[in-house]
């Protein structure tokens, strides 16, 4: 039988593109997009829900014979920070009701990812290792260390096949940017091929884990292909592919657009990066299931711009 798939949280920057992705794999009619929003211009199936409804959730799985869900429902960070309860709300309770699907026996199979927002001002900022100092301090963070926890309590209580990644700050040009603490790194390409200055949430040096969306994609689907036996972690891996600061993008840019500006004036968003790593070790996703990037940097500038140019 083939599977289902749901997705939660479809309209965010990884649904829209995951759903396409699964839709060209598994046939139009066996991918379900699912956000709050009555209405939305998507090709496929849509529709309406909210995770915290618990009731609609499972109608929805049964109505329509789910086997796998991708949960990405979630506040992006800066957003959580101002809405707390909700954010927390969103993130665990939310996972709560799937996982409680799966311990009953009507899915198989749990997507949930995590971020490097786990990651706090006491953990090693270079190199961040899997295992290591996790005491975040932002309330994304706090809501997707305590997911992972629960995921892996219910894979070994229950025996719950649930998985996730890490996502480091991630940059794409199918959608547009939603105001998260990485976001700077897709705004910033809208300005440069306007021809406007840019004007930066925060410092040059500022230096984070990025990705492009197509290897987030990529990651995502090869941790939910990969036999249950290779995945040796129940919370989420690091995924990993490059890192680098606001001026070292900007300085790409201009090898490529000369006149292009910037000016830095750092927010709220700054002490949020600031808890985070500069870089990222992976080596577990690569060992266990063969995790590979297939952006640089250099790749990502040149596919950002070439992709941006009719959009702008």
């Amino acid at each position: 039988m083939a599977d289902k798939i749901l997705i939660i949280g479809s309209l965010g920057q990884v649904g829209q593109e995951l759903f396409e992705s699964l839709k060209i794999t598994y046939g139009e009619s066996n991918v379900i997009a699912s956000d709050v929003k009555d209405e939305v211009s998507i090709e496929g199936r849509y529709e309406k829900l909210d995770v915290l409804d618990k009731n609609a959730l499972f109608d929805l799985v049964k109505k329509n014979g789910v086997t796998q869900v991708y949960n990405l429902a979630a506040l992006l960070s800066a957003t959580a920070e101002k809405h707390p309860r909700f954010g927390w709300d969103l993130t665990i309770e939310g996972q709560f009701n799937v996982l409680n699907l799966a311990k009953e026996g009507h899915i198989k199979k749990i997507f949930w990812p995590s971020s490097i927002a786990v990651f706090g001002p006491t953990t090693p900022k270079d190199k961040t290792p899997q295992q290591t100092i996790i005491e975040p301090n932002t309330v994304y963070g706090i809501g997707k260390l305590a997911g992972e926890m629960w995921n892996k309590y219910y894979f070994e209580k229950y025996d719950v096949d649930v998985r996730g990644v890490r996502y480091p700050g991630l940059i794409g040009w199918k959608s547009l940017p939603g105001g998260g603490t990485t976001d700077y790194a897709v705004d910033i390409f809208y300005s440069a091929l306007r021809g406007e200055k840019f004007d930066c949430f925060l410092r040059s040096d500022t230096e984070l884990p990025m990705m492009h969306m197509e290897d987030a994609i990529r990651a995502t689907r090869e941790i939910m292909e990969a036999p249950s036996n290779d995945i040796k972690l129940r919370t989420c891996y690091n995924i990993a592919a490059m890192n680098f600061e606001p001026k070292g993008l900007t300085a790409e840019i201009q090898t490529r657009i000369p006149s292009f500006e910037i000016s830095y004036n750092p927010d709220f968003r700054q002490d949020i990066a600031a808890t985070w790593p500069r870089s990222i070790d992976d080596s577990p996703a690569r060992t266990d299931w063969g995790w590979k990037e297939k952006y640089d940097l250099n790749a990502l500038v040149d596919n950002m711009l070439e992709n941006l140019k009719g959009k702008v």
